[in-house]
């Protein structure tokens, strides 16, 4: 989404009461194309601007952000490089870690593991991030 958007959206989300989620894939440029086959330099820039626009709304966060923990692909080093950056942006942004499970393209990868998740919280909280969770958990094996 263009900068241009982010802005009207964080501003319309301001107005309502709402929040705009943004799906980080991963923060390495490479992984990030291996992901999604585009480059996540919008991302981090929209990141940047909806974290300015707000930064003491608290009650109902405006941007919140979510990483799914591919196997192979995304592990606690990607997610620190990730959640180094939200905690130099806002260590209070909402951040969800996701379970990977298989299916459609990726469906020779395996689910994301108990061990993988741990190491990935345990990361984004050294990191400095004070609101982070697993959103999926029931997937975990």
């Amino acid at each position: 989404m263009s900068s241009r958007w982010a802005r009207r959206i964080g501003e319309i989300a301001l107005e309502t009461g709402g929040c705009v989620k943004i799906d980080l894939k991963a923060f390495d440029e490479r992984i990030h194309r291996a992901l999604c086959g585009t480059s996540n330099g919008q991302t981090m820039k929209n990141l940047e601007i909806l974290a300015e626009m707000a930064p003491e709304r608290r009650e109902v966060p405006l941007l919140v952000v979510s990483t799914l923990m591919v196997p192979g692909y995304v592990n606690e080093d990607e997610v620190a490089l990730i959640s180094n950056r939200l905690a130099d942006i806002d260590p209070s942004t909402p951040y969800s870690l996701l379970a990977f499970h298989p299916a459609y393209m990726m469906n020779d990868l395996p689910t994301t593991s108990r061990s993988q998740a741990d190491a990935c919280i345990k990361a984004a909280r050294e990191a400095g991030l004070e609101n982070v969770k697993i959103g999926n958990e029931w997937l975990l094996r």
